[in-house]
């Protein structure tokens, strides 16, 4: 799987990603341009390269992934058309590999072949954890009322 592990930010690097991103935030927030200007200097002010220009959307990102920096947690950026092995995709739910396979027989994951290897695209995984998160939400709701109606029972 083409993918790249962000470790936990140092503590140091979390309160400069922490700076940083409200800096992006608060560029965002003053602007309706279609492209926000940043300039990059060194310690000494010298400026190394010209002015950048980026796209609202690519400092949003940037923001999020400074939220992450900032609050030192791992970050894991896969390409989203990337397709995941069945273990590649255990792990990425946190499950075994024969419990993925057991959904996919079950046809609540899909996947395509290649020879007899199954690969399951990324984008699928995560329409697969959000509806598992949907019906956990969902079971967790049943639970809420029936405990309510017990409780009117009594």
């Amino acid at each position: 799987m083409s993918q790249h592990v962000l470790d936990p930010a140092s503590e140091a690097e979390a309160e400069m990603a922490g700076v940083a991103r409200a800096c992006l935030v608060a560029a965002l927030d003053h602007s309706n341009a279609e492209f926000i200007k940043i300039s990059i200097t060194t310690e000494d002010g010298v400026t190394q390269i010209p002015e950048l220009q980026l796209p609202p959307r690519a400092l949003r990102f940037f923001a999020d992934v400074l939220r992450q920096m900032a609050k030192r947690e791992p970050m894991l950026l896969v390409p989203q058309k990337c397709e995941l092995t069945t273990q590649e995709a255990a792990a990425f739910l946190n499950v075994s590999r024969p419990f993925v396979i057991k959904e996919i027989d079950a046809n609540r994951l899909k996947c395509r072949l290649v020879n007899s290897h199954r690969r399951i695209e990324f984008e699928e995984l995560v329409r697969y954890q959000e509806a598992q998160k949907q019906r956990s939400e969902n079971a967790l709701q049943k639970l809420r009322q029936y405990s309510d109606d017990i409780g009117e029972a009594l």
